[in-house]
């Protein structure tokens, strides 16, 4: 692996480490580290360490993240289908961590695809408050909506805009606002090879103007005494601790706050920017041959509460878009709860706010933020995705299944993880089963992992065929 490293890169790095040089080579010669972390939207961490069928060995900075052995393929264990955890790099589990996300606040994940952060940030939410998970990329932003849907997230809501148009939209909104920037991706050198033919010192610049648009657009979106956590993949200063000079000197409302496990993250280098401030110390960088992961940096700023931006907008009275409010809403509300009362009568009661039910075009989505106007941004998911409205009926979405428990349901059919019956499920294939006819939740030693329809004595599948294994 060495020697395929670009020589400009580490030519710099050799500048940059002296006498630890020579370690930092060392590790691109040993295997990466591979790491899941427990979504206790829909188990504990506790509970999983008693069921999980993987070795596992705790990471110091993520109390749900734990590390696995080679050979071990947790992403084809029906688990991963059911959402219990998420394959996620050791060192990229430490930006959301950092963030601190509370139950009740309005978190923005500005650069958000694939999701293992925001899956993080809306666990740490709790169900509680809004979570907006924005990609710019189309194609990403799909990936994005369906990590979230796999891992039970129901108050998120996935946009596919730039930080520009968000920023129009979004001025003092966020309590907190997590910036993983698009970067060169050095600290993935040794996980992504393909990472190394997409490198080149231009690609460094173009990336670290990038990243100060990004980060101008997100201060205008962060309240005064908000956090915003900044994070990228790659050593390189000036994507690093330049960027964050660069912004505070814009920005002198923003100040850096200390980071959590100094004993695991070195220190930031105030050298390695100009001007020098000592206070870059405060940020952090996650070193291949310092932990068991790849390369980070992060930092963590405050915005002061009497900086110039400390006024918020005119508050004003929002309307739902037009476009979610089609004629055919009240039949649509109507369909659902006739199927919900028959099938999950217990959902169907903590579901009831007429107010948060959204329709765009035949799809029934439950809000967590009915009053904010989507009207003019492209918009993915709209919190949970209930279902579809057909002529004279309802039927269940996947995100639906994914948040339901056994106990919530009136009919559900209950398969053993090595049963080869949830492999037959998966594969989209009917199950022979006796019952009582309707719509069923399937689930795995207990955790939904989609619907089937109970009917003459099979289990018809509706397992969605876009995630059906081959």
């Amino acid at each position: 692996m060495t020697s395929t490293l670009p020589a400009a890169f580490t030519e710099r790095m050799q500048s940059l480490l002296h006498q630890d040089f020579e370690a930092f080579l060392e590790s691109y010669r040993k295997s990466i580290s591979h790491g899941l972390r427990v979504n206790p939207l829909k188990i504990d961490r506790d509970a999983f360490i008693t069921l999980s069928p993987f070795e596992l060995e705790s990471i110091p900075w993520c109390p749900e993240g734990f590390r696995y052995p080679d050979g071990a393929r947790p992403g084809k264990h029906p688990y991963h289908a059911c959402g219990l955890y998420y394959l996620q790099e050791p060192s990229a589990m430490s930006p959301a961590e950092a963030l601190g996300a509370q139950p009740g606040e309005r978190i923005l994940d500005l650069c958000a695809a694939p999701g293992g952060k925001s899956t993080q940030l809306a666990a740490a939410l709790q169900g509680e408050g809004l979570l907006i998970a924005n990609e710019i990329h189309p194609q990403r932003a799909r990936a994005l909506s369906e990590n979230l849907e796999r891992c039970a997230v129901q108050n998120a809501v996935v946009t596919n805009e730039t930080p520009e148009r968000l920023m129009e939209r979004f001025p003092l909104f966020f309590d907190r606002i997590l910036v993983d920037a698009p970067c060169s991706g050095e600290g993935m050198f040794r996980k992504l090879p393909e990472a190394i033919e997409d490198w080149s010192p231009e690609k460094v610049t173009e990336c670290h103007h990038m990243q100060l648009d990004i980060l101008d657009a997100a201060a205008r979106m962060l309240v005064p005494g908000g956090t915003l956590v900044y994070s990228t993949c790659t050593f390189a200063p000036l994507e690093n601790e330049q960027s964050i000079t660069t912004f505070l000197t814009r920005h002198p409302e923003f100040e850096l706050i200390p980071l959590p496990h100094p004993e695991w993250f070195a220190p930031g280098q105030p050298a390695w920017a100009k001007p020098q401030t000592d206070d870059l110390r405060l940020t952090a960088r996650l070193w291949p041959h310092l932990l068991e992961g790849e390369g980070h940096y992060l930092a963590k700023l405050r915005k002061k509460e009497d900086g110039p931006n400390d006024q918020r907008p005119p508050r004003r009275k929002e309307k739902r878009a037009s476009k979610s409010l089609p004629a055919g809403r009240k039949e649509a509300i109507a369909a659902w709860q006739k199927f919900a009362v028959e099938v999950i009568p217990y959902t169907a009661k903590r579901l009831s706010d007429e107010s948060a039910f959204l329709l765009f075009g035949d799809q029934l989505f439950y809000s967590p933020a009915p009053t904010l106007n989507w009207d003019g941004l492209k918009v993915l998911r709209v919190g949970l995705h209930l279902g579809t409205v057909k002529k004279n009926r309802f039927e269940p979405g996947h995100a639906l299944a994914l948040v339901l428990s056994p106990e919530e349901v009136v009919g559900h059919a209950n398969f053993k993880a090595d049963d080869q019956e949830v492999m037959r499920y998966l594969r989209g294939e009917a199950l022979l089963r006796e019952g009582e006819p309707g719509w069923t939740l399937v689930t795995v030693d207990g955790f939904s992992i989609g619907w089937g329809k109970q009917a003459d004595g099979q289990l018809k599948n509706h397992y969605p065929k876009g995630l059906r294994w081959v």
